[in-house]
């Protein structure tokens, strides 16, 4: 598709409302790709049906369609392609048992189709808004400690970053409309309010301690319906896309507001009732958490999740944005790692290594750039199951990876790559393993590349010492030769290559030799 000067659609379907931005795309720069032409919001009832009953109603059903309907008709009007509008649901839709149901019915009466996000992926689209918004203008947030934090109906995004770097990423079944509903069934709902919110923050802040204790936090970015209307009343503005609130007066605003019901924050802030909802308990989240940071302001970008939709769609053409990106999954993965105390300098030195070969062999495994970064994070994982125990630790390695969150990716890729890791020593995939056979075809595809690569490269590290820095790779016949530079004994590697390069060959066709001085 060719985005430039293109027009495109994000509609949003989350857990209070049903929300459509309309965008031209107008050029490839980062900062100037984009300009919203057109935008509209609608309340819908959701989160209370899925989060009360575990199904979409009927009625809301009905609601969300003629909404929907009303949407494409005013896409129509600006002339976007079908193909050019984007659907995505979020925390409703992803715990509703009948979404399956709901999206076809939507297919079928509007033509539109709906990706249901992980909360991963909800994370990934808010930092790529939130980075847009901060833009460099806040040199804070990538020299210190940052967290962004955003509350959402059904969930709470958090992301963790060191100097600009991710640390961790996590999606919390913490939202405002779970929350109003235990609420309302507590006979003393203000103090089991306070009770509940209290031990669920200082849970989550505790549990956060083995990759950033929150009170180094010294930059505090907030984002969600709430946060949006709480800066636009009383933050100061610090850019086109961005507004301030020190510290003293949003506590001052979070008292003020704290026992306002619903109704009282309709009449004093002329809101919707759907959004005075939603407002006091987001508020309150965002003061716990701030409470358990050195912060002494909050950030509050006016952006959401459509924002970042759009960024996504223009980093197709950004090569910039794009590797910025994956850096950012990278830093996620080593610091995973790192929770788990691996050998970082072996790890990375496999990674690196294993990139090599990747590179170098192209036109043998046909795999693309995403591939490439997901053979790099399984390289940096790779023996991140010794934490647990030597013996079996590709077992115990990918069981860690299948179970954690890493920024940027969704749950397939990291089943995927939990797979690379088991297998990246032992015996290689079989038919009756139940974690590789569950795939799609096409990943049971790359998990045998990937693994018959990482097998290869894992060997030429097998004492942990580094001593091979760099490799050439030339292909001579059926032969991929790999060259060292210096002078050592490389006796133990060959050994290496084997035992475990057999694999390789059977996927690529080629044995591996290990030779000195060609480099």
């Amino acid at each position: 598709m060719n985005l430039k000067n293109h027009p495109a659609a994000i509609i949003e379907i989350g857990s209070t409302g049903i929300r459509v931005l309309v965008a031209e795309i107008a050029a490839d720069v980062y900062e100037d790709s984009w300009r919203i032409v057109d935008q509209a919001g609608k309340p819908v009832s959701l989160g209370r049906d899925v989060f009360t009953s575990g199904l979409v109603s009927r009625e809301s059903v009905l609601e969300c369609l003629a909404v929907l309907q009303n949407y494409r008709e005013l896409i129509r009007g600006w002339d976007v392609a079908q193909e050019d509008v984007h659907v995505i649901g979020t925390s409703a839709l992803r715990a509703a048992r009948n979404r399956d149901l709901f999206v076809d019915r939507v297919y079928h009466e509007t033509g539109f189709r709906i990706n249901i996000i992980e909360g991963i992926e909800e994370t990934r689209l808010m930092y790529l808004a939130v980075r847009h918004a901060l833009k460099n203008d806040m040199p804070l947030f990538w020299r210190a400690n940052s967290m962004i934090l955003e509350v959402g109906g059904g969930s709470t995004e958090i992301m963790l970053l060191r100097r600009g770097k991710m640390v961790a990423a996590h999606s919390l079944k913490l939202g405002t409309i779970r929350i109003d509903q235990l609420f309302h069934q507590a006979s003393d709902s203000a103090a089991f309010q306070s009770r509940y919110l209290n031990e669920n923050v200082r849970n989550t802040a505790e549990a956060l301690k083995t990759e950033m204790d929150l009170a180094y936090i010294r930059s505090l970015v907030i984002s969600g319906s709430g946060a949006r209307f709480m800066a636009m009343n009383i933050g100061q503005e610090f850019n086109r896309d961005c507004r301030i609130v020190p510290r003293r007066v949003f506590m001052e605003f979070t008292e003020r507001v704290k026992a306002y019901t619903v109704e009282e924050c309709v009449r004093e802030f002329t809101i919707p009732y759907s959004d005075a909802e939603d407002l006091v308990p987001s508020i309150l989240i965002y003061r716990l958490f701030l409470e358990h940071t050195a912060a002494g302001e909050i950030v509050v970008p006016l952006v959401s999740l459509r924002e970042g939709m759009l960024i996504n769609l223009v980093s197709q053409v950004d090569g910039g944005l794009q590797e910025e990106f994956y850096s950012q999954v990278i830093a996620s993965a080593v610091n995973l790692g790192r929770k788990y105390h691996f050998d970082e300098a072996h790890n990375r030195h496999v990674a690196q290594l294993a990139l090599t070969l990747f590179d170098a062999l192209g036109h043998e495994h046909g795999m693309n750039r995403r591939d490439r970064l997901l053979l790099e994070v399984a390289g940096i994982l790779h023996d991140i199951g010794m934490y647990i125990r030597s013996s079996g630790h590709q077992k115990h390695g990918q069981y860690i990876v299948a179970h954690s969150e890493i920024f940027g990716l969704h749950q397939g890729e990291l089943d995927l790559i939990s797979n690379v890791i088991r297998y990246h020593r032992g015996e290689p995939p079989s038919e009756t393993d139940i974690d590789y056979i569950a795939l799609q075809r096409e990943d049971r595809l790359l998990v045998v590349k990937m693994t018959s690569i990482l097998r290869v490269a894992d060997c030429l590290d097998r004492g942990h010492s580094q001593r091979i820095r760099e490799i050439s790779v030339e292909r001579h016949q059926d032969t991929v030769v790999l060259g060292t530079s210096g002078i050592m004994d490389i006796s133990i590697e060959r050994l290496g290559l084997e035992e475990k390069g057999d694999m390789f060959q059977d996927v690529f066709g080629y044995r591996v030799l290990l030779v000195q001085g060609t480099s």
